[in-house]
């Protein structure tokens, strides 16, 4: 059952300052967008701890990765395009290479970033980041995720990077149950004649497509797969062996992302017909971000509506 709508952003805002309360060491610097990250809400808490390093995204990872070398544990925030996009170089040779304790909050991913247009819509951050040795990749798909992310990724020595979202998404995960490991995949639905794999804000709107497909007398199974890098491999392989035919669906350009992931490690270890959903080899456009994914055909009705096409 769908709860309350929260955007993983305020999320990521929440969570800092819940870590900020109980580690003196984590440090939040973000590139002149306090407010739309939120980050203000880590800021207005902990100012001696906060860095307004300015509209110089690169220059902000230089500062984190020489922070980290002082034993801090800097979150470097600003929008997935300047992130991951306009300091990719600063992420891989400052970050990457030499393996620091750095970790990017990258929010306004995917189109749903809405009026903001093509220009600040990345559908290509996951792909960027991927291919950075040792980068931990993770996308949460909730409030609840969200937050355990972040913590997770404060508990994690090495290079990570968080993707959130602007747009509110249902809460799907209970509090009090769900446990968040990085590299390992969930099971949202059990299913026996195809495997829906989703990431990030899609998740739920695969978890409904698959009540559109039971009606139709097709059993889906639905798993979350949180982490993108580590890839849950055993979970992608188990679900080619059980229903021999899946589906990604991410918020993300089709290539390089989790449907290339997901391909990749079927055709080595248990070749089956994937399809992947998401946004295909075209830049995204301004309007509003609802009308975006069902024009894009990320919302249930348009992922139920190209699965059934391919089967």
């Amino acid at each position: 059952m769908l709860g309350d709508m929260i955007a993983t952003r305020d999320s990521y805002g929440k969570a800092l300052v819940e870590l900020g309360e109980k580690f003196d060491n984590l440090v939040v610097l973000d590139a002149d967008l306090a407010e739309a990250t939120k980050t203000g809400m880590f800021k207005k808490a902990f100012p001696d701890r906060h860095i307004d390093c300015g509209i110089a995204e690169c220059n902000m990872v230089g500062i984190a990765a020489g922070m980290s070398t002082a034993g801090f544990v800097p979150f470097a925030s600003s929008f997935a395009m300047f992130a991951a996009g306009r300091a990719f170089e600063q992420v891989r040779n400052a970050v990457g290479y030499p393996k620091l304790n750095v970790k990017i909050g990258a929010t306004h991913a995917g189109i749903s970033v809405g009026e903001d247009g093509a220009t600040h819509q990345c559908n290509e951050d996951i792909a960027l980041m991927r291919t950075i040795p040792g980068m931990v990749v993770i996308n949460p798909a909730d409030d609840v995720e969200a937050r355990a992310a972040v913590k997770a990724a404060y508990e994690y020595y090495g290079p990570c990077y968080l993707r959130f979202g602007r747009l509110a998404v249902p809460v799907i995960n209970d509090e009090a149950t769900y446990k968040f490991e990085i590299g390992k995949g969930v099971e949202l639905r059990k299913g026996t004649d195809l495997t829906i794999i989703a990431t990030g804000l899609p998740v739920s709107e695969s978890l409904k497509a698959a009540e559109l497909l039971e009606a139709d007398g097709i059993s889906a199974q639905v798993i979350n797969i949180h982490t993108i890098k580590p890839l849950d491999k055993d979970m992608v392989i188990e679900a080619a062996k059980s229903t021999g035919r899946i589906f990604t669906v991410e918020e993300h350009s089709i290539i390089g992302g989790l449907g290339s992931a997901v391909s990749e490690c079927v055709a080595e270890n248990c070749p089956v017909k994937v399809t992947r959903i998401g946004v295909k080899d075209v830049f995204g456009e301004s309007g509003p971000a609802k009308e975006l994914l069902k024009k894009y055909q990320l919302d249930a009705e348009g992922i139920y509506k190209q699965i059934k096409a391919a089967l």
